[in-house]
């Protein structure tokens, strides 16, 4: 389910079945890093896009989590746990953030979701076709993780 009305209409009328939240980061940059920024967060919508179709009625898709690259990380965390706070309080099990920054695996002992890292990968110059090839198989990789996750808490 995505965060869009008529989603969150059928989430909240069967949210017992609904375990789990997933949340995309992304980092904003300007100047050099611009592009680079851009293209990882189109991969990283593109991703969780395919992935909230694999998992339809049982994970919701939540609005990226934004931040500046240039922000202190620490900042940066903090504002994390307060959505954990509010996501576990709103009886979600599972958090996954999804990310192409590497950056993240310092810190991933400090956030209580699974934080799944992959290198983004370049979309720009692929035909539709060739994007969602990619995606797919991407995706299919994800699967037996979330699955694996699902597992070890049930």
């Amino acid at each position: 389910m995505k965060w869009v009305s008529k989603d969150i209409e059928t989430y909240l009328t069967a949210k017992e079945y609904v375990d789990t939240a997933v949340i995309p980061l992304y980092s904003v940059s300007f100047g050099n890093e611009m592009k680079q920024s851009a293209s990882s967060a189109e991969f990283i919508t593109l991703l969780t896009s395919y992935l909230e179709r694999q998992f339809t009625g049982r994970l919701l898709l939540l609005p990226p989590f934004t931040y500046l690259k240039s922000d202190k990380p620490e900042d940066i965390i903090k504002q994390m746990k307060k959505w954990e706070e509010n996501i576990k309080r709103n009886e979600f099990k599972h958090i996954f953030y999804i990310t192409s920054e590497s950056d993240w695996k310092i810190y991933e002992k400090e956030l209580a979701g699974s934080l799944i890292w992959l290198p983004s990968l370049p979309l720009e110059h692929l035909n539709d076709q060739q994007k969602i090839s990619m995606i797919e198989s991407q995706v299919k990789q994800l699967l037996s993780l979330f699955t694996q996750k699902w597992s070890e808490k049930e």
